[in-house]
């Protein structure tokens, strides 16, 4: 069985799932939404947007979800939210592309990749919280196919 260099997986992934734009980790926006992404020069298809704890989420309830936030328009929910209170590092957080469904949401074992690509909007990526939970960080990262010519997601 042949041993793929790190160019040859880089390509494969770019072909399964498209550009992949990490975001640091980051503390949670405490009751508030901040973006995490922001969308430019067209429209994009999201094919998996996954966040990943990097510092225990504080013990208190914690409705999260994402939010796509156009620059013009309506906001849109991209998944519903999930009680995200105290997911331990490692923990994961995956929207599965049916918008009315929670965010998955597992422990650092393992989590499901998103099945449904969904096209978003010029505009931001919004993480929204609903609890104040004093501590937890996630990393985030997105993968794409621009829709639009010249379209690209960077890191907020």
């Amino acid at each position: 069985m042949a041993v793929l260099n790190q160019s040859q997986i880089d390509a494969f992934k770019a072909i399964r799932l498209g550009v992949q734009v990490d975001r640091a980790t980051a503390v949670l926006p405490q009751t508030a939404n901040a973006p995490i992404f922001t969308v430019v020069g067209g429209r994009v298809i999201l094919n998996l947007i996954i966040g990943e704890v990097t510092t225990l989420i504080g013990a208190v309830a914690n409705a999260t979800k994402l939010t796509a936030v156009p620059t013009a328009g309506t906001s849109v929910d991209l998944c519903a939210t999930a009680d995200i209170n105290a997911l331990e590092v490692g923990g994961k957080l995956v929207v599965n592309g049916v918008l009315a469904t929670a965010i998955s949401k597992t422990l650092a074992g393992a989590a499901p990749a998103g099945s449904t690509p969904v096209v978003v909007a010029v505009g931001t990526i919004n993480l929204n919280c609903a609890g104040n939970s004093g501590t937890g960080s996630i990393k985030w990262s997105v993968f794409y196919v621009p829709l639009d010519d010249g379209a690209t997601i960077t890191a907020a």
